[in-house]
């Protein structure tokens, strides 16, 4: 990454593309130079495969897996639930396998500028930090020597100091926000190392309603529009 740059901080897009789309041009705007991408692309949204394409031509200095990255590649390691393996069977399918597995080779973490990016923690794609401290927590930080760590996967925005004086940075969701507010969630670090969060808006009702007219009446597609509608899990 060049000295300097203004880094936009993407993650948890779940296949929303015009959520995507609205966020790259307020980076942009907003002079952003390079980008990490966080992880969890494709699975659960109304365009999958538009969205991983999009990515392909994001300036990314960091390209990290998620854990439905990796569900979407390898169906038996996640939750037997017919809701989530259903979702899966139509990501494969919208993706190919091309794409499935270019997704799953991704990096799980990245140390960049003395910052660790992951997707929910350095310890799992799957056990995170949420905006206030939990007992798990120095578990989670194990081993991690950075002073900021960046993650997302419960898409609820924070940033704040863990007990261990770790900066815990989450930017939130992209695609699919679970704080009740449906704007698009991302973060801008300036070259100073000073962070922003931001919200745009977006047309959500429409992403909504192209869960059905893409996937029918599935009940993952169908609980995908309410997620999308009222942005909560």
């Amino acid at each position: 990454m060049p000295a300097m740059a203004l880094l936009a901080v993407l993650y948890d897009i779940h296949g929303n593309l015009p959520a995507l789309e609205t966020v790259l041009a307020d980076a942009r705007g907003a002079g952003a130079e390079q980008f990490v991408l966080g992880g969890d692309y494709a699975l659960f949204g109304p365009f999958p495969a538009e969205t991983v394409a999009a990515l392909r031509d994001v300036p990314a200095v960091v390209r990290i897996r998620g854990n439905v990255d990796r569900w979407s590649a390898h169906p038996d390691e996640a939750p037997d639930d017919p809701v989530i393996q259903d979702a899966i069977t139509a990501c494969r399918e919208a993706l190919g396998g091309d794409a499935v597995a270019e997704l799953d080779r991704l990096d799980e973490q990245v140390v960049l500028d003395g910052t660790r990016y992951c997707h929910a923690s350095p310890i799992s794609d799957l056990r995170s930090f949420m905006p206030e401290a939990d007992a798990d927590e120095r578990d989670l930080l194990a081993g991690v020597s950075e002073r900021r760590l960046v993650f997302g996967h419960t898409h609820l925005p924070f940033r704040r100091m863990s007990s261990g004086g770790v900066e815990l940075i989450n930017p939130g969701s992209v695609g699919m926000p679970f704080d009740g507010d449906p704007r698009a969630a991302w973060a801008l670090i300036d070259p100073g190392g000073r962070v922003e969060h931001r919200r745009v808006a977006y047309d959500n009702e429409s992403a909504a309603r192209a869960m059905t007219d893409r996937f029918g009446e599935a009940p993952w597609a169908q609980r995908s529009a309410e997620r999308l509608r009222h942005a909560r899990a």
